[in-house]
Parts: structure tokens; C-alpha cells; sequence
């Protein structure tokens, strides 16, 4: 009989890769990690761990068990939380994953929101960027992902496709939109076609929004020359103010940062992407979880 204490131990060890990092994070001592992968390797009936010296991997069975520990965590996680809220707990915890975009616009207004509907719910907030913060969902570490996808993007059939299995709540569609410095020869047209800045030097986002800025230059007719990248918005702002380059940024970021000494242009084509709440089935009858979608959703229609 598998335990849900044992199976966070042993999800808990793969993570970390050793007994005295687990008990660190999960807040107990390495003999009593130790005792409960024994007890669970006695419960399952064959190894899980190869221990080498100092060094740990998993066997085939181990692999095969944490694999399975997130999704079977995630439904017990909703047994419980349904159990609690028949029985009238007016309580609930959510973990959301959001974007850094998403973190600074949407989800400030609607956890205040789910705060003042429900003040019994926690809900604790981390940023990734999707496919990771899918990846984390389904791994049974969040219960909320916030995350996007690019409307005509090369393999966006195969991204929703992915998704299948989710629960998507669609939020809304956020425009892309150009960013050139205030003394830029197109600074103040007002709206620019990509391929007039064929011959810029640009500052690309995070991976997914680097590669869809490829993808886009490239149907124009042209690859841009990226002399900067970083996942951190206001560092593209502070470079394109700086006159470093020109970038292309969803309209999200630039409503969370004010762009000093830079000019925000409307892109033609239009380029947009689609923004969703992700949650696994079981974790969408949770009464806490359905709020938090429900408020996101109220957030969104706002923007």
C-alpha cells in the first residue's frame, strides 16, 4: 500500500538527490528520510535507489514511481481539499505559477480580489515561464499555472495539443507591440512593420519570446541580430531607453513597466498571443482553485 508521506519523501530525494538535502526541505531528519524510503522500497517490494557512495540514482521502478507520485499528490490533494470544504472549512490553499508579465498585471488584482471574497485561503505565488511552469502543474508542485501561447506560431498545434489533458481557462490575448529608443528615426510613426527594422540590433525576452520573435522576423524576410537577451523586462526597457536596440514586447510587460526614454510602436503584422489559466481536472472542482480561476478570469476582462 503506497503512502502519500512516502511518496513525497522519495519525490522529495530525486529532487535533491540525497537523504540530509530531502530532510532539509522536507523539515526532518536524514534517518527518518532513510526510514521511509526503507519502508516504501518494503512496501513496493523492489529497490527504488542505487546508492554508489556518495552519489544516489534512481532504478528503473524508482523513475517509474516518481513519475506517477506527482499526479497521484495532485489527487489527493483534491480528495482533501473537497473533503474539508463539504464538510464547511471555509479554508484553502493554492500554489500558482505565473509569468513575470502575468505576476505584475493580472494576478495582483485577482488574489487581492480572492482575499477579499475568501480570507481563509492562502495562495503562494512563483514565477516560471511555460513550458516550465506546465511541466511543474503536472508534476503535482502548483495547482495554477498561468502561461501563454502564440496564435499561428510554428508547432502551436502540437503546444495545444499538450494541453490536452489540462483544464484551460482563457484569460485574454495580449498584442505584441515594438519598442524603439525616443530618438529612433520611427519613434514617433506610431506603428511600424517588422521588417523596417530589419537592420536594427535587438534585445530578445525570455526563450519563448525570443524564438517567436524569429519566427516572426523571418516570415518578413530577415533574421534578427540579437546583441542582448534576458528574461527580465525591465532590464529589455532599460536597454532599448539606453539606445542599445529596438525590441518586441507583449503589451502586458509594458503596462508593469514604464518605458523612460523609449517609444512604444503598434507591430504590424499583428502578432498575439493567447493567455491561459492551466489546472489538472481533479484540482478544478477544489472550491479554492475554482475561485482563484474565477478571479484571474474577472482580472483579465479589467485589462
Amino acid at each position: 500500500m503506497l503512502e502519500a508521506r512516502h511518496l513525497r519523501v522519495l519525490r522529495a530525494v530525486a529532487t535533491t538527490g540525497s537523504f540530509s538535502a530531502a530532510g532539509r526541505e522536507l523539515g526532518c531528519t536524514q534517518p527518518a528520510v532513510s526510514q521511509q524510503m526503507k519502508a516504501l522500497e518494503a512496501s513496493v517490494g523492489t529497490p527504488l535507489l542505487v546508492r554508489n557512495g556518495r552519489e544516489m540514482r534512481l532504478t528503473q521502478a524508482g523513475e517509474a514511481l516518481v513519475r506517477h507520485a506527482g499526479g497521484i499528490l495532485a489527487g489527493l490533494t483534491a480528495a482533501e481539499e473537497e473533503i474539508a470544504a463539504i464538510a464547511g472549512l471555509r479554508a484553502g490553499r493554492v500554489r500558482l505559477v505565473s509569468f513575470p508579465s502575468g505576476s505584475s498585471t493580472l494576478v495582483p488584482t485577482a488574489l487581492a480580489a480572492l482575499r477579499a471574497a475568501h480570507p481563509g485561503t492562502r495562495v503562494s505565488l512563483e514565477e516560471a515561464e511555460p513550458p516550465a511552469s506546465v511541466e511543474m502543474l503536472r508534476a503535482g508542485e502548483c495547482d495554477v499555472a498561468l502561461a501563454f501561447r502564440y496564435e499561428g506560431a510554428a508547432g502551436a498545434g502540437g503546444e495545444e495539443g499538450e494541453w490536452e489533458d489540462l483544464v484551460v481557462r482563457p484569460l485574454l490575448t495580449d498584442r505584441l507591440v515594438g519598442l524603439v529608443p525616443e530618438r529612433h528615426r520611427l519613434a514617433d510613426a506610431g506603428a511600424v512593420a517588422i521588417g523596417e527594422l530589419a537592420r536594427e540590433s535587438w534585445i530578445a525576452g525570455c526563450p519563448r519570446c525570443r524564438g517567436q520573435l524569429v519566427e516572426v522576423c523571418e516570415a518578413a524576410g530577415f533574421t534578427p541580430r540579437i546583441d542582448f537577451a534576458t528574461d527580465d523586462y525591465p532590464a529589455v526597457v532599460g536597454l532599448v531607453g539606453a539606445g542599445l536596440g529596438v525590441a518586441v514586447l507583449p503589451q502586458l510587460a509594458i503596462e508593469s513597466v514604464r518605458p523612460r526614454h523609449a517609444r512604444v510602436l503598434t507591430l504590424r503584422p499583428a502578432v498575439r498571443r493567447e493567455i491561459v489559466a492551466l489546472t489538472l481536472p481533479d484540482l478544478a472542482r477544489v472550491p479554492a482553485v475554482a475561485a482563484t480561476l474565477e478571479q484571474l478570469g474577472r482580472a483579465a476582462a479589467r485589462q
